[in-house]
């Protein structure tokens, strides 16, 4: 609040410079009582009194502007010449002993006087500037027409004949206010709602309970029937292909729910090649572990007959639970293998590379082997069984027979067929005799005439001899050596091949009433063996 400067002020400055307190200029809108009951005695009188007493004389009335009542509280600025203050109300003046009073000490003759006169300096103006509550009257402005009044009131939409009254307030409606009907669900009414949620809960409740059921029953095996199946694993398998194994023999129902169980369980870490035997009343938790190797493995015994060929022997490992065919001979063609002195000159890739070395014998094998351990150990046998006395050998056949050339793989292809033709060990021998003879002492071009290398060449279907197949292994049409073993020879068939007979035969056939050989020096010879043995029999 700034300092008025008052004339004088300069000689009392010590009694003017006292603490004033402001006076707080606020206003609030009036609080709104409660509505009460009036008699009708007082509202009509209440009707009939004015609000408004408009001051007695000829005072002009009020004009009517479109600014709001409260605007009218707001002091308005005025322009210069044009201050219009009222006058206001003479106080009686203050004796001396109230203004020493008021001011809390004794006061100067000279200074009454003072502040007298001082007060009487201060105009009407002035005194409206401080206070700021100074009533402002408005410029007189022109009566607005009835007719504009008129025009006003039907343009909103009111009364015409309202006009120039003032507004009224609408009652207010007394009571409890009425309560809006609960709409829970699209417009369904409460009640209805409730039921159409209790009636979704229970049918949700009741599909989880029964997709719940369905699937523990499967993986628990609840009401399976007492079944055995046998199932193969590959080593080349998913475990896709494993669940879809399982599915198509009825071990499980549903595909999905297992693959779930597989990756929570890592089972495809766990299930190994080889063949099973699995029952439809195993959860899913036995399934895995039917299909996983244990500390505990069972010992089959298998025997492999001599001159069986890789073909054989994988199918028979497979029917003994060893392992899978596919699975051995894929791993044959390319699967890492120990350092074997015999395979040097053995040119891996093909599923029966191996022809020849997988020595026939009687084996403990472990069900569900791995291919390379089933592998192994025939390989083994086959270094063990070929002695260094046997390696010795080749050098003498190589001098006193072949004319040199031959290696451990030549002998093993010589020792097939020896194995494949003779009808007894006792015979082996002479066997060879005819074979080197063809080979390096006859004047003929040098065909073997062998019905088994057709046989090898045909898949081991010995129904027909087809001897104009076109196959390197058809000796009726090349000569010399087939390119790989026939067979797997055993020990007999080995050392024939290394000791063959010393004889100048070059023919041999076989009698049926013996079931032994009979060998011939000459072409004619041997045709009249078979013409007694065959034509006239």
């Amino acid at each position: 609040m700034d300092e008025r400067q008052f004339p004088g002020e300069e000689d009392f400055s010590e009694y003017t410079n006292l603490p004033q307190e402001p006076i707080p200029l606020t206003f609030s809108p009036p609080e709104e009582a409660p509505e009460q009951e009036v008699p009708e005695s007082e509202a009509a009188a209440e009707e009939e009194t004015p609000y408004f007493q408009p001051p007695e004389g000829d005072a002009p009335a009020p004009e009517e502007s479109d600014e709001p009542a409260w605007q009218s509280f707001i002091p308005q600025p005025q322009e210069e010449g044009t201050e219009d203050t009222p006058e206001l109300p003479e106080e009686p003046e203050a004796s001396r002993d109230e203004q020493e009073a008021l001011i809390g000490t004794d006061l100067p003759d000279d200074a009454s006087s003072a502040l007298a006169e001082a007060e009487t300096e201060l105009t009407s103006g002035e005194a409206d500037e401080i206070t700021g509550l100074a009533p402002q009257e408005s410029a007189p402005s022109e009566p607005v027409p009835e007719e504009n009044e008129e025009q006003e009131y039907r343009d909103n939409g009111l009364d015409a004949s309202q006009a120039g009254e003032p507004p009224r307030m609408r009652p207010v409606k007394k009571g409890r206010p009425k309560r809006r009907k609960s709409e829970w669900l699209f417009g369904i009414p409460g009640m209805i709602s409730a039921v159409v949620w209790l009636a979704l809960i229970v049918a949700i409740g009741v599909t989880l309970g029964r997709m719940l059921w369905v699937c523990a029953a499967d993986m628990l095996a609840f009401g399976k029937p007492d079944r055995v199946v046998t199932l193969t694993v590959y080593e080349s398998e998913s475990m896709e292909d494993i669940v879809n194994k399982l599915y198509d023999n009825g071990l499980i129902r549903y595909k999905g729910l297992f693959s779930l169980y597989a990756d929570i369980s890592h089972a495809e870490d766990k299930i190994k090649p080889g063949i099973y035997d699995l029952n439809t009343q195993y959860d899913y938790h036995a399934l895995v572990n039917s299909m996983t190797p244990r500390s505990s493995r069972s010992v089959v015994e298998v025997t492999i007959p001599e001159g069986y060929s890789c073909r054989q022997i994988f199918a028979l490992l497979e029917e003994n639970r060893v392992c899978t065919a596919q699975d051995i001979a894929a791993y044959a063609a390319s699967g890492e293998l120990a350092d074997f002195w015999f395979l040097e000159n053995v040119e891996r890739g093909s599923e029966y590379c191996l022809e020849g070395f997988l020595f026939p014998d009687t084996y403990q094998f472990y069900k569900n082997s791995t291919p390379r351990e089933a592998l192994e150990k025939m390989l083994n046998n086959f270094g063990n069984r070929f002695t260094e006395e046997m390696r010795a050998q080749i050098d003498t056949l190589n001098a006193d027979v072949t004319g040199g050339g031959y290696g451990v793989r030549e002998i093993v292809i010589v020792a097939s067929l020896i194995e494949k033709e003779s009808a007894a060990p006792s015979e082996s021998p002479m066997i060879a005799s005819v074979i080197y003879n063809r080979l390096h002492h006859w004047e003929y071009p040098a065909l073997l005439n062998i019905d088994a290398t057709i046989i090898y060449a045909q898949g081991g279907d010995a129904r027909t001899i087809d001897t104009s197949i076109d196959s390197p292994y058809n000796t009726y049409r090349y000569t010399g050596l087939t390119p790989t073993p026939i067979a797997n020879p055993g020990l007999s068939s080995l050392q024939a091949a290394l000791n063959p007979e010393s004889s100048n035969y070059y023919f041999y056939v076989l009698n049926p009433a013996t079931g032994m050989h009979q060998f011939s020096t000459t072409q004619e010879e041997h045709d009249a063996w078979i013409a007694k043995l065959y034509n006239n029999g």
